[in-house]
Parts: structure tokens; C-alpha cells; sequence
């Protein structure tokens, strides 16, 4: 069995594994290490927000017969995609897939962002009035599908081998969660890890109710996408303690809900794809 084959057969119990790991790790570092004060119940926030995520898990393995490293074993047969065009090696091609589909998801990103019909979806996740690890998993079930369907044929056009997408999956998982974790780390240390991988601070940013913060800091894994397309903003122009997290306008408790996530893309506000920068 070669390590594409080992890679599809165990790759459930392998994501599970890390994600149940940094999950439980970055919730108890956030107990005794917290950046914030939280403004909103965190009982409240984490049935609502881990029904969400459960949710989503369901509607994906429902709409989707195959994953993206099925896509990517399909594609190694026919000989589809860059990387099995060109017969690239296989860790050249492991290592190039793994930051082509991150600049992927960040490009992903900044698109949910411009346009309105995907804001839409997108607010969802800005709309949590605190930031930490349940935030990173937060997501309205439409935008994971069309997500989803962005990861898949970008896996199919690079070509990318089974086990850089497991990694990638890996790797996107685990640092969303840890760099949406209410942690106070060491700015020293911050500035070291952010040379490469998004912080909680830095991801914060992205969080603000000011819209050129919100605008700002796309990157879920590598810091280095924002510095290259002049999107990095260092630090919240209020501080981290002062900073307003959400979006005006919706910090209402009621938009904790689960319900509410679910319908907020469908309703009629003159606000939709506005953030106040007051």
C-alpha cells in the first residue's frame, strides 16, 4: 500500500485525532493563559457554536460522496492536474500542494469578503461577539459547501498528492483553531511565530468591528499571504483589550443562536455588507 493509499484509508481517524488534540488543548490553555476578558456567555456561545460545527459535518458527508484527498487520488489515476502533468516528485509536489492550497483558502477568503453574496454567508463568523477556539469552526453550513467546492477543484488543478491535502487539512484545522484561541502569548514569541504562522493576535485583527481591520489579516495558516498582497495590519488600532469583536449592529444575544446564525444570510438588512467603522 503506498502512502496516497495510506493516506485516504486512514485519514478520518488521523484528522480526528489532531483535531480532538488541539481542540482540547488550545480550550484549556485559553482557562489558565486568556488574552480577553469575554463580553458574551461562554456557555451560550459554545452549545451554539459546536451545533454549528456539528451541523456542518453532517450537510458535508451528505452533499459531498467524496472528499478532497478522494479528489486528488482520482486525479493521480488519470494523470489530471500540474503536478501529476508535470511528474513532479512526490515530496516537491507534497510540499508545493500544501502551500498552493493554502494560498487557496486565503485568496477564498478575501473573496468572501468583496462580494456581497458571499459576505452574506461569511458574517456569519464575524457576527460571534468573542474570538476563541469555537469561532475558528463557526461557519454557515452554505459557505463550507461552496468552500468545499473551491478546495476540491483547486486539489484537482494542482494535481495535488493525497497526502499534502491531508496535511493541508491537518495544518488548516489545527492553527484556525489556535489562531482564533483567546491566548496571551508572549509578544517576543508572537513576533517570532507570526513570521510564518498567523497568531491569535494577528488574526484577531480580522475580528474588528472597524472595517479596514476587518479587511485585513485573511491569512487561517502561513502570515506570509497578507504581507505579500499588503493586507497585514499589525495590530487593532485600539489595542487587543479595547478592540470591539463582531459586527455593529448585530451584538444583539440573540444572534448567538443557532437559529439565527441559519438565517442571517437570507435576511433583509440595509446593513448587509456594511461594517461601521464608529
Amino acid at each position: 500500500m503506498n502512502i496516497d493509499s495510506l493516506a485516504i484509508h486512514h485519514e478520518p481517524y488521523i484528522r480526528l485525532a489532531f483535531f480532538a488534540g488541539i481542540f482540547l488543548l488550545v480550550a484549556v490553555a485559553e482557562v489558565f493563559l486568556p488574552r480577553r476578558t469575554l463580553v458574551a456567555s461562554k456557555r451560550k456561545r459554545w452549545i451554539n457554536n459546536i451545533l454549528l460545527i456539528l451541523t456542518n459535518t453532517i450537510v458535508l458527508r451528505l452533499v459531498f460522496p467524496i472528499l478532497p484527498v478522494g479528489v486528488s487520488l482520482f486525479c493521480s489515476q488519470k494523470e489530471w492536474g500540474i503536478m501529476n502533468y508535470f511528474q513532479i516528485p512526490l515530496w516537491p509536489a507534497v510540499i508545493c500542494g500544501v502551500v498552493l492550497l493554502d494560498l487557496t483558502i486565503y485568496l477564498q477568503h478575501k473573496m468572501f469578503h468583496l462580494i456581497p453574496v458571499f459576505w452574506r454567508l461569511h458574517k456569519v463568523h464575524h457576527i460571534d461577539q468573542d474570538v476563541d477556539v469555537t469561532t475558528g469552526l463557526r461557519f454557515h453550513p452554505l459557505e463550507m459547501i461552496i468552500s468545499m467546492i473551491i478546495k476540491m477543484t483547486a486539489v484537482a488543478v494542482i494535481g495535488a498528492p493525497a497526502v499534502s491535502v491531508v496535511i493541508f487539512e491537518i495544518l488548516l484545522n489545527g492553527t484556525t483553531m489556535f489562531n482564533h484561541g483567546n491566548l496571551n502569548i508572549p509578544l517576543t514569541l508572537d513576533r517570532i511565530i507570526r513570521l510564518v504562522i498567523v497568531t491569535p493576535d494577528m488574526h484577531r485583527v480580522h475580528h474588528s468591528v472597524i472595517v479596514e481591520e476587518t479587511n485585513s489579516n485573511y491569512g487561517f495558516n502561513f502570515s506570509w499571504w497578507d504581507r505579500l498582497f499588503g493586507t497585514y495590519r499589525p495590530q487593532p488600532e485600539n489595542g487587543h483589550l479595547q478592540m470591539k469583536i463582531g459586527l455593529n449592529g448585530y451584538h444583539d444575544p440573540k444572534y448567538l443562536r443557532l437559529s439565527q446564525m441559519l438565517i442571517i444570510p437570507f435576511a433583509s438588512r440595509s446593513d448587509n455588507n456594511k461594517i461601521d467603522t464608529n
